[in-house]
């Protein structure tokens, strides 16, 4: 599952990217204040998502993870969240598939531990569309919920995040044969994920097509290329 990656480009890149999805109408609003480069984004950072907004679209600050299902908090104090999602049929998820929950999560590079044979332990592997490392998004949902994340903070009411996951393609596959977050590359795809029905949006959840990702760094951890 992927647990680290980075957004080294700001908010005028993402302005740019998604200015043909404003083509139909709304403005996309910065709510983000000065957002340097994240070469290392780690569970429960706050960085960017595009949400929903009754005017069009906000660019926000979220923390990385979803509320965690009643399971898996059995006997713990604290929900540091769920960053990966993937079984959208459950009813944990369910709630919040609809448009008013999703959002896209901007990224330049993600990363996975390398479990290729002879392979050195906690070995990161980052993917990129190419070298220059060009922005895309994870198909991601949000919503505000109040927990203890962290003991020393106590109980907060945060807005948060996850994205989705699906089987890996061929570049991902030999480093993580689980996993790999789901991508989308295109304005079309965008604009699906944020408005469509549930069940046309879920068709997004899919790898991308072979070919298209590549293995742009090995062994550190963070991505500021």
């Amino acid at each position: 599952m992927c647990n680290l990656y980075s957004l080294t480009q700001g908010q005028d890149a993402i302005r740019r990217i998604f200015a043909p999805v404003l083509r139909d109408g709304g403005d996309l609003r910065d709510r983000t204040g000065n957002l340097p480069p994240q070469p290392g984004i780690f569970r429960d950072y706050a960085a960017p998502i595009i949400r929903n907004s009754p005017d069009g679209y906000d660019l926000i600050r979220a923390r990385w993870g979803m509320p965690s299902p009643a399971f898996a908090l059995k006997g713990k104090r604290t929900d540091p969240g769920v960053t990966n999602i993937r079984n959208t049929g459950s009813a944990h998820w369910r709630r919040w598939l609809g448009v008013q929950h999703r959002c896209l999560v901007p990224f330049t590079s993600f990363s996975e531990l390398d479990a290729r044979p002879g392979a050195p332990r906690n070995h990161p592997v980052w993917f990129a569309l190419d070298h220059d490392r060009p922005l895309a998004f994870f198909a991601g949902l949000w919503t505000r919920w109040t927990s203890v994340r962290k003991l020393k903070e106590g109980e907060v009411t945060a807005d948060l995040y996850g994205f989705l996951t699906c089987d890996p393609d061929a570049t991902v596959a030999p480093v993580h044969p689980k996993a790999m977050p789901v991508i989308l590359t295109r304005p079309d795809e965008w604009r699906r994920w944020l408005t469509a029905p549930t069940p046309l949006a879920l068709t997004l959840q899919r790898p991308l097509d072979d070919g298209l990702l590549h293995i742009v760094a090995e062994g550190r951890r963070d991505d500021g290329a």
